[in-house]
């Protein structure tokens, strides 16, 4: 079905629709609120510290490339779930490597946090 919404409308609308899936993922998945209240504390010890403005931004933007990460992988099993309970193969694949992109954004957010922050207070 074709959406034939355009301009402001489609705007605000795709805003409702990403509150949702924010809202969903909150409801719905313990993963993501447990991410959810790290990266509200690490954002702000990111906005206490004294730190520039480049190093402030890519503290914030690591974590919340796992915020975006979690929520894509919570979409993938939502929708193996959905398709059926049975074990099957793909099936087991796609939610591991979901869980993979979730634990590299982690990884990378930590880099990220360890070396800006060894590098201001050494």
């Amino acid at each position: 079905m074709a959406n034939n919404t355009t301009g402001l409308t489609r705007i605000i609308n795709a805003a409702g629709y990403s509150w949702k899936g924010i809202r969903a993922a909150w409801v719905n998945e313990a993963a993501f609120r447990q991410e959810g209240v790290a990266a509200i504390v690490a954002i702000i010890i990111a906005c206490v510290l004294d730190v520039d403005a480049i190093t402030r931004v890519l503290l914030i933007s690591s974590v919340l490339l796992v915020m975006i990460v979690e929520i894509i992988n919570s979409a993938i099993e939502a929708v193996v779930d959905r398709i059926g309970t049975e074990r099957h193969e793909l099936s087991g694949r796609a939610k591991d490597m979901g869980s993979a992109a979730v634990l590299l954004a982690i990884i990378i957010a930590l880099i990220t946090w360890v070396t800006l922050l060894w590098s201001h207070f050494r």
